[in-house]
């Protein structure tokens, strides 16, 4: 007798042979045993998940000579034929080789005809995916409706593509896909009672490439027997598959763990040898990191799918888990750099040298080597002393700042005193003693940042103020960091101060007359940056021919000098087309400037945006129906 693969001779011919799929079995089972038959079933799933091989016991359910039920006896004359696959009444169709409406028209001729042998005459059709437009269009009007004694079951990998109308005709059944550990525990039974000598780490290596599919670890059991000789060893199923040893992957992270650079690039000299897929490896090394960060969180959910459970909870106890989160997120940014470098191996050396450099410094393991001095200036290099003429500094400005402030604040709060001050000389900058530490309060509401920075500016204002040339463009002002940190949040395109806490709506008469006036102009002039800012804090007091006061809020002259007042007389005789004389003076508008007047005509929207949505019928009948709630941070004005 011929040889039969382990894929065919092990297939089930029974629901109580079937491995997993148990929440299918479940309801076909019921529905057999208590006579509450459909017409038509549609099993989707993965390759060797067992699609298939369901319809077919279903079947032999539906026609055995014992009744109607959820056991076959597999004995009686039609069990057989359906095992063997000559059973006239079950009609099996590769829908892939027929995918012609001609095909199916011919298919439904014989369907009101009764069956030769059976109960019911059953029709098995794979991949019906496969069918063109015009089938399916053949075939709906008897799958909806068929004759008492047909039965249409549906096999298919790729449900996306069934119309809807065939899939509202049918009981659907999604299989899953096969987990190692299943596929293991399957192999084990089926390779002891063949009486077949396996290693189980060989056939966790089977249960890992087959994907989900016990067909295709059946096939793949079938291969590593004739490679390994009658045998299945881990060794012989490593090289057929060509994959790496788990061990070397576990070497990587030990030398990692160790902090030893030397059994690192060791290591990636084994793993050269065979010629390993670098990108898959690392792949590999991110999921082992994962399953430990997971053991770390919840040591009980680490499963044994890869057969190496017991060095993921050892690794786990070993690595810090700030380790692993930082391994895992370079691994991940190496991996998505790595066709970068110059060749994949010196792409993956460089990701794993660079876990072992950057690793978190008070890590009781960390690497104690000092690096090398790469050169740069110590005036650079120390965060002590003033890069601006050498002043000292007692402490750095971050340090007065909170946490969640110091990190955005206080990078562009020091950007502003070198920009601005770079280009003087530093004879002009007067010192700043140790007891003026700038102190950065951003978290005081109704304190404006300037005023925090007055201290540091001063220098800065006396220095603009005695240069002989200007700066060219009040775009130097605007582009760089420092004046998107210095100027308040109430200018035209700005966020509402009010969300950071700050009062951005004093206690001021709406504009009228003269300040009504500039309300108009101010955003005709066409400024922007830190002249803009101005502009937009100042209010218009008093107009006698070509002679304008303006008042400009206190709070916002921090850097207000005679070059801003210049730009801004400049700009408004170009946009007057006349000459004017201009003067700033600091002092509190009495009325309101057009920086108030817009952030608070956007306040009002967005006032008016809440009370239309808590107003709105559909909304209030949400809440009273539903339990709904409003989120009023969620709403923004149109």
């Amino acid at each position: 007798m011929s040889y039969q693969v382990l894929a065919r001779k092990w297939r089930p011919r029974s629901f109580s042979e079937m491995v997993g799929q148990t929440h299918v079995l479940k309801a076909l089972i019921n529905a057999l045993d208590n006579q509450r038959l459909h017409h038509a079933y549609l099993f989707t799933g993965t390759r060797g998940v067992g699609k298939t091989t369901i319809a077919r016991i279903l079947a032999k359910c539906l026609n055995c000579e014992t009744g109607v039920s959820s056991t076959p006896c597999g004995t009686c004359s039609i069990c057989r034929e359906i095992d063997e696959g000559r059973f006239m009444d079950l009609i099996e169709v590769d829908a892939a080789s027929r995918t012609k409406v001609e095909d199916t028209r011919e298919l439904l001729d014989n369907v009101q005809y009764a069956p030769t042998r059976g109960r019911y005459k059953v029709y098995l059709i794979d991949e019906v995916h496969m069918l063109s437009g015009h089938s399916f269009n053949a075939l709906l009007k008897t799958l909806e409706e068929p004759p008492p004694h047909v039965k249409f079951l549906l096999a298919t990998t790729d449900p996306q593509k069934l119309p809807i109308t065939v899939l509202s005709r049918c009981l659907q059944f999604a299989l899953k896909n096969m987990p190692p550990e299943r596929v293991v525990e399957h192999l084990t039974h089926v390779l002891t009672t063949e009486n077949i000598p396996f290693e189980e780490d060989a056939l966790w290596l089977l249960g890992r490439a087959a994907d989900g599919s016990m067909r295709d670890a059946m096939s793949l059991a079938d291969q590593s027997i004739s490679f390994g000789d009658g045998k299945v060893l881990a060794a012989d199923v490593r090289t057929m598959l060509g994959t790496l040893d788990q061990g070397q992957v576990y070497g990587v992270l030990d030398a990692l763990l160790a902090g030893d650079a030397r059994a690192l690039l060791e290591a990636v000299r084994h793993l050269a040898e065979h010629g390993p897929d670098w990108n898959g490896l690392l792949a590999e090394i991110l999921n082992v990191l994962h399953r430990i960060a997971i053991a770390q969180a919840l040591p009980e959910a680490v499963d044994n799918g890869q057969g190496d459970r017991e060095r993921v909870l050892a690794l786990a106890q070993a690595l810090p888990a700030e380790d692993v989160q930082f391994y895992y997120q370079m691994g991940l940014i190496g991996r998505r750099d790595l066709s970068l470098a110059p060749d994949p191996r010196s792409g993956f050396e460089m990701v794993l040298l660079r876990m072992l450099a950057f690793r978190p410094a008070d890590s009781e393991d960390a690497p104690q080597r000092p690096l090398k001095t790469l050169g740069i200036s110590q005036a650079t290099a120390d965060s002590t002393t003033n890069p601006v003429a050498g002043v000292a500094v007692t402490a750095p400005v971050a340090a007065a700042v909170p946490p969640v402030a110091a990190e955005t604040r206080p990078a562009p709060a020091a950007a502003v005193v070198q920009a601005v001050t770079a280009a003087d000389s530093p004879a002009a900058v007067a010192p700043v003693q140790p007891a003026e530490a700038i102190d950065l309060p951003w978290d005081v509401p109704g304190k404006p940042a300037q005023a925090a920075l007055a201290p540091a500016v001063a220098a800065v204002e006396a220095a603009d103020s005695e240069s002989d040339e200007p700066p060219n463009s009040d775009e130097g002002y605007y582009d760089s960091e420092a004046a998107d940190l210095l100027q308040m949040d109430v200018l035209l395109d700005a966020q509402p101060a009010a969300e950071a806490g700050v009062d951005i709506l004093p206690a001021v008469q709406p504009a009228t007359g003269l300040a009504a006036e500039w309300l108009l102009l101010c955003p005709q002039i066409g400024l922007s940056g830190m002249t803009g800012s101005i502009a937009a804090n100042c209010t218009l007091v008093a107009r006698e021919g070509d002679a304008w006061t303006l008042h400009l809020d206190p709070a916002q002259s921090a850097l207000f000098n005679a070059s801003q007042q210049q730009r801004l007389n400049d700009a408004l005789n170009q946009h007057l087309g006349r000459s004017i004389q201009l003067q700033i003076e600091v002092i509190k508008p009495a009325q309101e400037t057009p920086a108030q007047a817009n952030a608070r005509k956007r306040i009002e929207r967005q006032h008016q945006a809440e009370e239309a949505i808590r107003n709105d019928p559909l909304i209030r009948q949400m809440i009273e129906q539903f339990g709904a709630s409003i989120r009023p941070e969620s709403i923004e004005p149109l």
